[in-house]
């Protein structure tokens, strides 16, 4: 009896040791033939960046993790800060709209299983074939740019918190005065001024990522030839509707100039001169 016990719980030691062994190899192979799985095919995107440090680990289980429903292939997204994804097109070659159309309804369905909200898709100009298909699909125009266009899209069935475009353009005036009480002023070839024999400050807007006292400063140099620099903001104010239905910010700025040889701008300036101011600098 004692020897058939022994027989027994050698034979049940031998099968854990062998069980053991089997799936500690079966662990070993699949981390190291993980790397050479490849991901999904990027349709609207760069190629794929080669595997980060531990990404062997990772093991594609289901074939949904590279294709949507169907299989069809998912368009290639980055995740953003709010709970959505940007999708920015950057293939050269031309894309069949019926194919995009197909893509971006199973990626669509996708996101929303995983919870996303808002969906933006960057279209270069050279893919404008694909805006009506992304509009049948849902998606809005949010803005444009020289070679690109925003849509959005918002998934869920909540209220749609998509920050709106951009809601005010920036102006600056320029008052330029000299030590001898001297501002600088232009008459302009157009706008509401045009042959009224009205002199005022130079104005301009501000380029985008441009200071509001550097801008000051372009516009004086680009309108009369006069270097500047700047010294305070003296006053601003807010206006509606006052481009393209935008609101508008108006900073007026003072500067001090630095040089004193006017050379107007032909082409938006008619003449420029110094004027006469009243009063006390400080």
């Amino acid at each position: 009896m004692m020897v058939a016990l022994l027989i027994l719980w050698l034979v049940v030691i031998h099968f854990d040791a062998v069980s053991s062994s089997s799936v500690h190899q079966n662990q070993l192979q699949c981390f190291f033939t993980a790397p050479s799985i490849l991901p999904p095919r990027n349709l609207l995107g760069s190629e794929p960046q080669p595997p980060a440090p531990g990404a062997g680990v990772f093991i594609p289980t289901t074939q949904s993790q590279k294709m949507g429903e169907g299989g069809i292939e998912l368009l290639k997204a980055e995740e953003d800060k709010h709970g959505g994804v940007v999708v920015n097109v950057e293939v050269e070659d031309p894309i069949e709209p019926l194919n995009f159309s197909s893509w971006l309804q199973a990626s669509i369905s996708n996101w929303s299983q995983q919870g996303k909200k808002g969906v933006w898709i960057k279209l270069p100009i050279k893919h404008s074939n694909l805006v009506d298909t992304a509009v049948k699909a849902g998606f809005r125009y949010h803005h444009a740019e020289p070679d690109h266009l925003m849509l959005v899209y918002w998934i869920p069935h909540s209220p749609d918190t998509i920050p709106q475009n951009a809601s005010h353009r920036v102006g600056i005036g320029a008052f330029v005065i000299n030590n001898n009480r001297e501002m600088l002023v232009v008459q302009e070839t157009g706008g509401r001024f045009k042959g009224t024999g009205i002199w005022k400050m130079p104005t301009g807007t501000v380029n985008e990522g441009e200071d509001i006292c550097a801008a000051a400063i372009r516009e004086v140099k680009e309108e009369t030839g006069i270097e500047t620099e700047f010294v305070e903001i003296l006053a601003f104010r807010q206006s509606h509707k006052s481009f393209f239905q935008k609101s508008d910010m108006f900073f007026v700025s003072m500067l001090r100039p630095l040089s004193f040889d006017i050379h107007s701008q032909a082409s938006e300036i008619v003449a420029s001169k110094v004027y006469i101011c009243f009063g006390q600098l400080k």
